[in-house]
């Protein structure tokens, strides 16, 4: 974590660089399910992303972007408040977000932004009601529908004919129109639904990968030799909801009945997020703004496709935690650069807050990547927490605690009696060689520890860092490592 002397320095600096000129525009510009590497900046094999390519060649790019909670509402709910899941307690799809919980919107509105939010808001599944923090107000309930999505705006329901994409593009290019002869800056959340499952692409773009050759990762296949030091509920989920056996047209003969489908489908849906990008840039571009407005794109989580036998998020694997992000902002940042610090969702609302030369409040557990972006040299983290809390609604997946540093993926589960899991990164980038495969222990966390260290003391030394990193982290953020409902 960041020196705070030295932090409160670069924010000092930052919001420096932010009075010289007239306060920015801020858009967040944030997708939904989208794993880091499903555009064709990232050399995908097929899918073509040229918007979103061409505005993140000219920004910092962020190639070891993370979320702490690999689900919907936590991840979101860890962008607006800069806290980690067991601190703003949105635990799951269903939960909402305290209102009394300070987040970046509120602090924006204090300090004079116009705030307008379009799109998916999901902490409190079925509510679409206007959240605090906010001057304009688009969304709809859950998860709201690909076609004619009904929407709450600014607490008028209405059904609105079209593909959401496109329906929320248009809304987000009204606001930004609507903002430009004003006196005081904006900041605009744009929140696609896409690329959510059920995949439902535009109708100019459905189809257009059907004929593409899909290619199973090394990691799908259901062999003794695959699954081999990997956790029992993992190879026991291969069929359920989230595995990637499972019947995915639900019994109907419908298109997207097989892995290979879904895959094109999921391509194909990007499409309409990618031209989404395209039409605001554009449409800032004609208004002659597009030098004084921020632009942080982002996605809420990844996505598996068929890695370990799975499909979804939730799991601790690289392909559901790792997420695309960059920052625009015109002359202010020197474009085309890559920087692959850990960057996370909790990091979302202090960059915002620091981009509007705004004080970033002591709740936040995240730091701004706004001086990584200026090319500061800093003392950035070297690791961070991971958790995620067993779903009522998706109870395969068991309570996870994990700690990502730059060499090692460790991972921890809670309320089953499995091994848990450790790759060297560096070595091992797909997660296939469990160094904890082969620990035998009794019940319970405590034996497996001491059981682990005895069976590989050489590794001893490492494991017991790694452990006990989680609980300095918790520590900090006052969490512990138990379930969620323990904890208050």
């Amino acid at each position: 974590m960041i020196n705070k002397i030295l932090f409160i320095s670069l924010f000092v600096i930052s919001k420096s660089i932010v009075a010289q000129d007239k306060r920015p525009n801020i858009i967040f510009f944030l997708v939904d399910d989208q794993r880091y590497d499903m555009m064709s900046i990232m050399e995908h094999p097929f899918i073509e992303t040229p918007n979103i390519d061409k505005l993140a060649k000219r920004s910092v790019y962020f190639k070891k972007a993370f979320v702490t909670t690999s689900l919907c509402s936590p991840s979101r709910a860890s962008m607006i408040t800069g806290q980690y899941a067991h601190k703003h307690n949105v635990i799951d799809n269903n939960s909402d977000l305290d209102p009394k919980t300070p987040t970046y919107p509120k602090e924006l509105q204090k300090a004079g932004y116009n705030t307008g939010f379009i799109g998916k808001w999901h902490m409190g599944e079925a509510s679409d009601k206007r959240r605090p923090g906010f001057d304009y107000w688009v969304s709809f309930e859950g998860q709201g529908k690909y076609i004619n999505p009904e929407l709450n705006i600014d607490g008028d329901r209405k059904e609105v004919k079209g593909h959401i994409s496109d329906v929320l593009t248009d809304l987000a290019v009204g606001y930004i129109k609507s903002q430009t002869d004003k006196d005081e800056a904006y900041f605009l959340c744009i929140s696609h639904k896409a690329v959510h499952e059920n995949f439902t692409p535009t109708l100019r773009h459905h189809r257009k990968y059907i004929n593409k050759q899909i290619t199973y990762p090394d990691s799908y296949a259901n062999t003794e030799e695959n699954y081999k030091g990997k956790p029992d509920w993992l190879k026991q989920q291969r069929k359920s909801w989230h595995g990637a056996e499972r019947n995915y047209a639900g019994g109907d003969k419908i298109e997207g009945d097989d892995l290979a489908r879904m895959t094109q489908l999921y391509a194909e849906c990007m499409l309409g997020v990618d031209e989404s990008l395209g039409r605001l840039v554009n449409t800032l571009e004609d208004l002659g703004k597009l030098e004084n407005t921020a632009i942080i794109y982002m996605s809420d989580n990844g996505y598996l496709l068929g890695e370990h036998g799975l499909i979804d998020k939730r799991v601790m694997y690289e392909e559901s935690i790792r997420v695309p992000a960059f920052l625009y902002w015109g002359e202010k940042i020197k474009e085309g650069t890559i920087n692959d610090e850990f960057v996370l969702n909790i990091d979302i609302a202090p960059t915002i807050l620091d981009i509007a030369g705004v004080e970033i409040p002591d709740t936040m557990h995240g730091e701004s990547f706004l001086p990584l972006a200026l090319g500061e040299a800093l003392d950035w983290r070297q690791d961070f927490l991971y958790e995620y809390f067993i779903d009522p609604m998706a109870v395969q997946t068991p309570t996870i605690f994990g700690l990502r540093t730059k060499q090692y993926s460790y991972i921890t589960y809670h309320g089953v009696w499995d091994n848990f899991e450790l790759y060297d990164i560096k070595k091992d980038p797909n997660q296939k060689d469990n160094l904890l495969g082969e620990v035998v222990y009794g019940l319970g966390y405590g034996n497996f520890i001491r059981h682990a260290v005895k069976q590989f003391p050489k590794m001893a030394p490492t494991l017991k860092k790694l452990d006990n990193r989680i609980d300095e982290i918790l520590n900090e953020t006052e969490g512990k490592r138990r379930p969620i409902w323990c904890q208050n």
